[in-house]
């Protein structure tokens, strides 16, 4: 029994230093993603791209709002002069054109997620792709994420940052 305690024991041990030599062989470097992102052009583009359809949908949702505001200015001036029924048929009216335009918000807003997301699906490929081919050439064995609030605190190890933009031509 005393042998079998002793047999355990050996083969903890040399597990145990096995795993510490594998840990220490692997190598981790670390890169600013967002940081990244920000400075390729592909990036810099869709975001452009992504101001234009904003400010078109915003200019159509203010024309159509103060193209309310005229109309319901209108039927407040003639109130007066129009029967109930008229009345309660323009109140009607301007409700179905208020949600309109709230529908038309929402699809704006669903519509600008997309585009934005065929945007700047590409660009995210190419980094990650890029960050891969880097690090593996490199010998890295892992890639901390270092963009502030991703988790990682403290980054001494290899930054990627310089060979990755080499190769993307930043």
């Amino acid at each position: 029994m005393k042998q079998m305690k002793t047999l355990v024991l050996a083969i903890a041990l040399i597990l145990g230093m096995n795993g510490i030599a594998q840990a220490q062989d692997s190598k981790i470097a670390h890169i600013a993603t967002q940081e990244l992102l920000e400075q390729m052009p592909a990036f810099k583009s869709a975001q452009g791209e992504m101001q234009k359809i904003q400010s078109s949908y915003e200019a159509e949702m203010q024309t159509m709002g103060q193209e309310l505001q005229k109309t319901m200015e209108r039927y407040s001036r003639e109130a007066e002069t129009k029967t109930d029924e008229e009345n309660m048929s323009r109140q009607q009216e301007v409700e179905q054109t208020r949600n309109k335009i709230v529908e038309y918000r929402q699809t704006a807003m669903q519509d600008m997620q997309k585009k934005e997301s065929d945007l700047l699906k590409p660009v995210y490929e190419k980094a990650r792709t890029t960050i891969q081919k880097i690090a593996r050439d490199k010998g890295y064995n892992y890639v901390l994420d270092s963009t502030t609030g991703t988790g990682l605190l403290l980054a001494d190890g290899y930054d990627l940052m310089p060979d990755v933009k080499k190769a993307l031509g930043i």
